[in-house]
């Protein structure tokens, strides 16, 4: 049966491309257009606020990453430690609240650290959920899924009992999330690149030529109202 969208996509993820070719383009450090993103962030951010999407998960930092220059990577977590906490006014005034996929215990102490308490700090905020994906990896997350839900021994006392999608589901990062709706790539290219490889089963993808950085809100309604434009069978007949 074909099921019509609905007005906005619930969730959006957002794979935030482009930030180290809109600084090359300008013959600026890389390390630039890693800050230029954060201010692209805020604005789509208050956008999705003013669409009324419930959850919005960026890919800020995937588990290959770690492939990239020393100088960069630690670069990229420094500014990650030190935009949580700088933030904080923007979630309080915007009733922001931060969550956390990816696997925190091999980031650094700071980083840590800082996801920790603002996710803390920010768990009472209700305008939107911004899920900030950081060490994160598709595949990563439904390994660690699954060994959650070995180590959980949640087997109705059988050890041979197998694995379900439902169990899957219960054990990942972000299990109260409704899947996302809406998977958004920016920077020109047309890959998901191990983000949210379970979640993203049946969601729509819009991708775009703009670089990260040059996001605005009129970007992110223009994705939205592509979503609106589509029809979602979920593999019913069409």
């Amino acid at each position: 049966m074909e099921v019509p969208s609905v007005s906005a996509p619930a969730h959006i993820g957002i794979i935030m491309d482009g930030n180290g070719r809109w600084a090359t383009k300008r013959n600026l450090r890389r390390t630039r257009g890693h800050r230029e993103g954060i201010e692209a962030a805020k604005r789509v951010v208050l956008e999705a606020i003013r669409q009324e999407v419930s959850v919005l998960s960026l890919y800020a930092f995937s588990t290959e990453n770690w492939r990239r220059a020393e100088e960069e990577v630690s670069f990229i977590m420094a500014l990650v430690a030190r935009n949580l906490r700088d933030q904080y006014d923007f979630y309080r005034d915007n009733r922001v609240r931060v969550r956390h996929s990816g696997d925190l215990e091999r980031l650094p102490p700071a980083v840590r650290k800082e996801i920790t308490a603002v996710t803390t700090e920010t768990a009472d905020l209700e305008a939107i959920t911004v899920n900030i994906a950081v060490n994160y990896g598709g595949r990563d997350e439904i390994v660690r899924a699954v060994n959650r839900w070995i180590d959980s021994g949640d087997r109705s006392g059988d050890e041979e009992a197998a694995c379900t999608e439902d169990a899957i589901r219960e054990h990942l990062d972000q299990p109260e999330f409704p899947y996302p709706d809406l998977i958004i790539r920016t920077g020109g290219e047309k890959r998901i690149s191990n983000f949210m490889l379970w979640e993203c089963a049946y969601a729509e993808l819009y991708f775009s030529d703009t670089l990260w950085p040059d996001w605005s809100d009129v970007d992110l309604r223009n994705a939205i109202e592509d979503f609106r434009a589509r029809k979602r069978n979920y593999g019913g007949m069409r």
